[in-house]
């Protein structure tokens, strides 16, 4: 496991407020939770809540302080061991580890039984039979309070059997649920006799058909937290209303601590949407090949794109906690993901748009090795061999038959040094029917291997290029930015009115032959073109090499928009 990254020297206003009740004596230690809903895959908006909270344990480890992953499985319908395993394997990647906490709500439903027994015995929940329909009418709104069920007032003994009833599987679904009794005249809506336990028969991934009644998430994520003396319940914004209910279960139920609720903004992202349902969607439809493609904000799709962990982690600590809602510009994120490529990664060879260079005179049948350093800012990362014959692969966009003033790379009678080897110069080139160069001609100057450059000659650029009898093919998939918009969320035709329809483009390159023997995962720079990985389900090293593009080495969408 990497470490995570240290706490930021500045507090954000959750750290301050946890360093005071430390201070003060309020908690011995820390204790967080990251508590996702096993309904679907992480995304990018949940590393920021799994930085947080498992940071701010990492900050206070020599206290004892930890983080607990808690799967919130409460509803048999929307949650899969599919999803269980794929968060864990997320939470993992990201650089966390939960050690012996590992906990699931389902654990805890006869607690939340007993709670919610409680509550009808201290008359303070009842058995509601009136109709979704009904309950949401008589509901009121912001300037008009709500209307008090028939069934509020039934008797204690009424409502712990008719609860009883429900346990034991007597009712079908929507025929009753149980009511908090707090205030239907508050003006929190979420105050108004809420409803906590609903009947639902359908199986349960971990208690499989034990229960018919389950918590609603606002009942049984505050008693949750209070069971597992959780000090401090980090949250979304979202819940921010809610707040004053998850207070009154803790000041109502019979619970062994008192965790504190605090909320800071969700992570948004330009050219992105977060929401499941939409992300489900984008699934369900084939928009996109499945939760884990590389254009997905998905931890296991950008895991496959090769983002690495530690640059998402770092991303997550610059934009910082705060109390407000706003978008982060994507192009911040890319920009974390390549100053940490350019860093630490490899460099090699692809050209993939390739036109052919024939070096005329170039010794029959011979072949040179050329060495090639792995990194040209880390000495310590050695040389490769790389060799050299009479034919090579160089990008088109390397080679012009009129190029302009001041196109440096090859063109007729211009030179142009190999990357690594000697200078070449261009004598001639080739065009077929339709009037596309096919061949280009060219000699080797001799004595220039290296960085000579012989008097005389004009030489001011170096180009990749790849030996035709030694280099393989490859497929490489380029993608980008998977909406044309800022925000997709508030297209006017719907978000997939605006999905971009080059975020993928699928070519056969050339690469040099290290390339093709790389295992799955293997991530490095192109020279010259971007940063890519081996794809981790299709690569197929020596056989059929597959290369995903991770960044360009430049903000391409900045420049499309003219900043």
């Amino acid at each position: 496991m990497s470490d995570p990254e240290p706490a930021p020297a500045k507090l954000d206003f959750i750290r301050e407020i946890i360093a005071g009740d430390l201070a003060a004596g309020k908690h011995a230690t820390t204790i967080t939770r990251f508590p996702p809903e096993p309904n679907g895959y992480l995304h990018i908006g949940h590393a920021k809540s799994i930085c947080l909270n498992f940071g701010i344990a990492a900050e206070h480890a020599q206290s004892g302080a930890r983080c607990h992953l808690r799967f919130d499985d409460t509803n048999p319908e929307k949650e899969e061991v599919e999803y269980v395993e794929s968060i864990k394997t997320d939470v993992k990647w990201l650089g966390f580890d939960w050690g012996e906490h590992l906990y699931f709500a389902s654990d805890y439903f006869e607690f939340y039984y007993d709670c919610a027994v409680h509550l009808i015995k201290t008359g303070k929940a009842y058995v509601e039979q009136e109709s979704v329909e009904e309950m949401r009418a008589k509901r009121g709104n912001l300037t008009q309070p709500g209307i008090h069920s028939p069934y509020r007032e039934r008797s204690l003994q009424d409502n712990l059997d008719l609860f009883a009833r429900m346990r034991a599987g007597d009712f079908k679904e929507g025929e009753c649920v149980l009511r908090a009794k707090i205030d239907m005249a508050s003006p929190n809506l979420n105050l108004r006799d809420p409803v906590i336990y609903r009947i639902l028969h359908a199986g349960h991934h971990n208690t499989g058909d034990a229960w018919c009644i389950y918590p609603m998430y606002d009942f049984a994520h505050p008693l949750e937290d209070a069971l597992e003396h959780i000090t401090h319940s980090l949250c979304t914004l979202e819940f921010e209303n809610h707040r004053p209910l998850y207070d009154w279960f803790i000041d109502n139920c019979p619970v062994p601590s008192k965790p504190r609720q605090i909320e800071f903004a969700r992570l948004s992202l330009s050219y992105t949407i977060m929401s499941k349902r939409k992300l489900l969607q984008l699934v369900q439809e084939g928009h996109v090949s499945g939760w884990d493609d590389p254009r997905l904000p998905t931890l296991s799709g950008i895991r496959r794109r090769g983002y690495p962990a530690a640059a998402l982690r770092h991303f997550c600590q610059r934009i910082g906690i705060t109390k407000f809602n706003g978008t982060t510009d994507v192009a911040l994120l890319e920009f974390e993901v390549r100053d940490f490529l350019n860093a630490c990664t490899p460099r090699r060879m692809a050209v993939l748009n390739p036109v052919k260079v024939v070096l005329d005179n170039w010794p029959a049948g011979s072949v040179v090795q050329v060495p090639i350093p792995n990194h040209p800012q880390n000495p310590a990362a050695g040389a490769r061999q790389v060799a050299l014959t009479a034919e090579i692969w160089i990008e088109r966009d390397d080679f012009m038959e009129v190029p302009p003033k001041k196109f440096h790379r090859l063109g007729p009678g211009r030179h142009v040094r190999l990357r690594g080897a000697q200078i070449i110069r261009c004598t001639g080139f080739e065009h077929d029917a339709a009037g596309n160069v096919t061949v280009i001609r060219a000699e080797v100057l001799p004595g220039t291997m290296g960085a000579s450059t012989p008097e005389g000659i004009e030489c001011r650029a170096a180009i990749h290029w790849v030996d035709a009898t030694h280099g393989a093919d490859a497929e490489i998939r380029i993608y980008d930015r998977l909406f044309t918009v800022e925000d997709p969320d508030a297209a006017e035709g719907g978000f997939l009115s605006v999905i971009n329809p080059d975020s993928l483009t699928i070519i056969t390159a050339k690469i040099e032959p290290l390339l093709a023997g790389a295992e799955p995962g293997f991530t490095c720079q192109f020279e010259r073109i971007g940063y890519f990985v081996a794809d981790s389900l299709d690569h197929q090293p020596g056989v059929k090499p597959v290369f995903n593009r991770t960044v360009a080495l430049r903000d391409s969408w900045t420049k499309k928009a003219g900043n």
